[in-house]
């Protein structure tokens, strides 16, 4: 099994409940992919509760192979979230796969 963590970093907002907001709307939307892409085991996304750190969010996906990785990184729907929803407010982004035992 592979395990697909990506952290994001946000640009600035004008208001924090803007950023809490759009942090939601990104959670809700990655989430719901679960249910839109047959190759994803586990998906999750998570806020950074330390401000001391750069990341905002953290996405955790699990899927069987490197193959799946690809798969579900270049499907429309997660595509459609990436670009549309990510994309727009994305300041970095860091990423990693491993193989879990």
């Amino acid at each position: 099994m592979i395990r697909h963590i990506v952290m994001f970093k946000l640009k600035e907002f004008q208001t924090p409940a803007e950023k809490e907001a759009k942090m939601r709307e990104i959670k809700e939307r990655l989430e719901a992919l679960k249910d839109k892409i047959d190759v994803l085991r586990m998906i999750r996304v998570d806020f950074n509760c330390n401000p001391e750190e750069t990341w905002d969010i953290i996405l955790t996906t699990e899927l069987a192979t490197l193959e799946d990785v690809n798969t579900y990184a270049n499907h429309p729907e997660h595509v459609a979230v990436a670009k549309g929803i990510i994309g727009p407010v994305k300041a970095d982004r860091a990423c990693v796969d491993y193989e879990v035992a």
